[in-house]
């Protein structure tokens, strides 16, 4: 599904949702795949074979008619047949068969279980029969099932229809068994209206027109694939394609923007020409479709040749994108086309294994990114990216990577950054220790043997254990099965010339420490800076090593590939924050980040990291400075409405003007990508830092824009927008409102809505809040505009929120559901936002949409305690960084 970093607000909303059922009941224990044993609510006496689906939209009615029959296989006598229906009236229902008269059958829905029952009477024989069913369903506003979504082009009001069916929406369009296991065939015929393109799974066998201004496409079948794969794109779209190793590869958008296909285009055939290569078994359909969108839903959904995106995270247009759109759209793109052999040829056997999926694609995806773009330098983007998580596994709301799913509803919130990075972050680790031939040999070997089938983790781990002679059942269980992870402790001596090094470790949490005494098996990397480093397996509480001589600075994860956190006794620390300037890059980036997390909890003191931050003054690395700035922002929002944040601010401005003043406002000839991404970030920084130069910068800038659009650089565009946004009076929001009225793509709409959410003036604010539930407005933006306002006005967007719940939880997807109320104040550090919004979750909501309330009121509560444990030392933590 969407990667997590598909849209950078979306994200902020959503990214994280962590599910702490495991923590009241175990994963189960993890077996190869069987079918039989498989977990899910549908009986597994009948398995669907061949869907063979018509539909009739009503496009203006917003609804939906349909038939289908399906080649079913009986396993063993069963008197009823159960699959899955959600929102559908069913019309009638036939049975036939080669020894059975076709005959009909009485319907029995359940709309809480989403079952379709059908009572047979007395015992069906085993044997292949034909189930008929003719239905009707409603085109959803929302990204559910099957949606509408609602655009302009040249100025007219056009519509057209779309799917997204991730975890369990397939049955909102066609009675299907909708769980993992029951992987099946589909052939799907479509009435559309004339002007209309459709586009599926696969190609189009026939088309033809109609009576009624209607035209009927019929597509090929699939190959045996899960429901949640099904797609079914129709409206006035256009296509550019091409051709790469026999497949015909596709991007379709709507009129007018094949100008921004350009890029992608050209990235599919280099993704499908990598994994071809890298998994040994190539992409086995005849075409595979990007598809973009005007709205609907954020992000990606993977379907089986025929991905769909959110426009906005796949086209990219050279005159008017910034890099960081580039850059952004080729990791979704690599991620979802990753998932077409990690979750598409080999699926998960069942949600509680979702990582398989997700966790594959985006470390498959950033392995593909470094090697097509190492100038965006990816790694160091995983390991800032990782940061997050790791905060989020620190504390007692986390969840393993492999959680126990009981339902749908708690499918829908695994969609979380534990899922997507943690499994990333453990798979880069693991290849690390395994290496990366033998890793890859046993990622062929599953491909190989699963492809058309399902999996667990056992699967998995079998093969790689295989490849690489190594113990990898036993280690990967720590990871995957148990919350959280290491604190690793570095400590040193120089014994008759040689480096004793004692390393130790201890569950780590920012919230209170861990009851349980958990200990891993770690892979620990330990050498000296730019020199040699060896391997030791940490699978006790502590151990000391004999590394070599005594010269060099004493480093642990080096290439910072490690799930874990290190904290150096003080004169290794001292060691290599000494040389922080020539440390190699993830050397470096790593120090930062594990130092703030050891000042945020109380491990260290503040004046520990500022006095860091100091010494990276003349920092060359765009994801050093990012991390950098992430964390005084941080401290910055602690100390909202505090004294202490003029302190922080005005550090922020003599650490960054220096640096800025070296790039210039204005590009130079021959400067690096990272160069010009670093300007407008610093610039960025310095507006929200209070520099009156950068914000008279800013505003000038957007009045010219307004004159000229072309008159800015891409590159310089969002720290314009976002800047007059923030500071921005009644004149320049109602321009920002016309620019997104007057917005032609996503991504422009995207830009000039983010800068209204964050305004300071909480009048103007409450017109981005009434624009959240305008019925013109697309119904995945809703959630993400409320989120937005409340990290600047978190008690206003709260009070709109509770007013217009009902709009808000309509307007969400099932990811999103859980998320829409309880993201408004998940930026909070007030203690009081968060007994409030647990009330009133626990009050109104059921036990799943509590497990989320309860996880963002452990941030907030987590951010309150450093509020009171940072403030006091920013004064002196400053003053000490000034004398130096």
């Amino acid at each position: 599904m969407r990667h997590p970093r598909a849209s950078r607000a979306a994200v902020a909303a959503t990214a994280g949702a962590a599910l702490a059922l495991a923590l009241a009941a175990p994963a189960r224990a993890e077996v190869p795949f069987s079918f039989a044993e498989t977990p899910g609510k549908l009986p597994k006496d009948v398995i669907p074979l061949l869907y063979d689906a018509h539909l009739v939209p009503d496009v203006a009615a917003d609804t939906f008619r349909g038939e289908q029959r399906v080649e079913i296989e009986v396993l063993r006598p069963t008197s009823r047949i159960v699959l899955n229906a959600a929102n559908l009236d069913i019309d009638s229902a036939t049975l036939a068969g080669a020894n059975l008269a076709e005959r009909k059958l009485a319907p029995i829905l359940d709309e809480k279980q989403e079952t379709l029952t059908l009572e047979l009477g007395a015992p069906l024989a085993p044997g292949r029969y034909v189930l008929g069913l003719v239905f009707r369903g409603k085109i959803n506003r929302e990204g559910r099932g099957l949606f509408q979504v609602r655009y302009k082009a040249n100025g007219a009001e056009k519509k057209l229809v779309a799917t997204t069916m991730e975890p369990s929406d397939a049955r909102r369009m066609l009675p299907t068994w909708d769980e993992p296991a029951f992987r099946a065939r589909f052939k799907l015929t479509v009435d559309v209206p004339g002007t209309f393109k459709a586009y599926s799974n696969t190609p189009v066998e026939k088309q033809e027109k109609l009576g009624n201004g209607l035209q009927r496409f019929s597509f090929a079948p699939t190959p045996k694939m899960p429901s949640y794969l099904v797609v079914l794109v129709a409206g006035e779209m256009e296509r550019v394609a091409a051709r790469q190793d026999g497949v015909e590869i596709g991007v379709v958008t709507t009129a007018g923007k094949l100008g921004s296909t350009a890029f992608p285009l050209q990235a599919t055939k280099d993704l499908l020409r990598y994994y071809n290569n890298y998994f040994g078994v190539p992409y086995p359909l005849a075409k595979l479709d990007q598809i973009a969108i005007p709205g609907g839903f954020n992000g990606a959904m993977e379907n089986w040749g025929g991905i769909v995106y959110n426009e906005s995270t796949l086209l990219y247009d050279p005159k008017k994108s910034p890099e960081d759109v580039r850059k952004m759209t080729f990791e979704v793109n690599a991620h979802e086309v990753a998932h077409q052999w990690f979750g598409n040829l080999v699926t998960m056997a069942w949600w509680d294994n979702l990582w398989l999926n997700e966790g594959f694609a985006s470390w498959m995806a950033a392995k593909a990114t470094e090697h097509f773009h190492p100038e965006w330098r990816p790694y160091l983007d995983g390991i800032a990216e990782r940061e997050g998580v790791l905060n989020l596994d620190a504390r007692k709301t986390t969840h393993p990577i492999q959680t126990r799913i009981d339902n749908e509803e708690q499918a829908a919130g695994a969609f979380d950054s534990i899922t997507y990075v943690k499994g990333q972050g453990f798979l880069r680790m693991l290849e690390a220790w395994v290496g990366e031939d033998p890793f890859r040999k046993g990622i062929r070997a599953y491909m190989a043997k699963h492809q058309y089938s399902n999996t667990t983790t056992a699967d998995l781990w079998a093969a790689i254990e295989k490849a690489s002679g190594k113990p990898v059942g036993k280690l990967a269980a720590d990871w995957t099965t148990q919350p959280g992870y290491p604190l690793i402790s570095a400590s040193q001596a120089c014994v008759d010339g040689r480096r004793q090094v004692t390393l130790s470790q201890e569950q780590y949490r920012l919230d209170e420490p861990a009851p349980e005494n958990r200990l891993w098996n770690v892979p620990l990397q330990v050498g000296t800076v730019n020199g040699k480093a060896w391997y030791t397996l940490l699978s006790s509480r502590s151990t000391t090593i004999t590394t070599g001589s005594c010269e060099g600075t004493l480093v642990v994860d080096p290439h910072s590939v490690g799930f874990f956190r290190v904290q150096y006794d003080r004169a290794s620390f001292d060691a290599l924050a000494g040389n922080a300037a020539r440390l190699p890059d993830p050397t470096r980036l790593k120090l930062l980040l594990d130092a703030w997390s050891l000042v945020s909890s109380g491990r260290m003191p503040l004046d520990s990291y500022t006095r860091l931050a100091a010494s990276y003054a003349d920092e060359p690395r765009l994801a050093v400075w990012e991390s950098i700035l992430s964390n005084l922002g941080s401290l910055d929002n602690l100390a909202r409405g505090e004294p202490e944040q003029a302190l922080i601010r005005g550090f922020v401005r003599k650490l960054v003007g220096p640096k800025f003043a070296r790039l210039g406002w204005e590009p130079k000839a021959g400067e690096s990508s990272e160069d010009r991404r670093l300007r407008a970030l610093l610039a960025t920084s310095l507006a929200r830092a209070g520099d009156e130069r950068a914000i008279q910068e800013a505003k000038q800038r957007f009045a010219r824009y307004l004159e000229d659009p072309s008159s800015i650089s891409p590159e310089m565009l969002d720290f314009v927008v976002l800047t007059v946004g923030r500071y921005a009076d009644a004149a320049t929001y109602a321009a920002l409102g016309k620019l997104v009225a007057h917005a032609t793509t996503d991504e422009e709409r995207n830009r000039f809505g983010a800068a209204m959410t964050i305004v300071q003036d909480p009048a103007l604010a409450a017109n981005a809040l009434r624009m959240a539930v305008s019925p013109q407005l697309p119904a995945n933006l809703a959630g993400v505009i409320v989120a937005g306002v409340g990290r600047e006005h978190p008690d206003q967007a709260w009070e709109f929120a509770v007013a217009n719940r009902d709009a808000l939880l309509k307007s969400a997807d099932a990811v999103g559901r859980n998320r829409a109320l309880v993201s408004v104040v998940a930026g909070s550090s007030d203690a009081r936002h968060a007994d409030m919004m647990e009330k009133y979750i626990g009050q109104n909501f059921g036990p799943e949409a509590l497990v989320e309330a309860r996880r963002v009121g452990n941030g907030i509560r987590v951010r309150a305690a450093q509020k009171a444990r940072l403030l006091p030392q920013v004064q002196g933590a400053l003053q000490a960084v000034q004398n130096k």
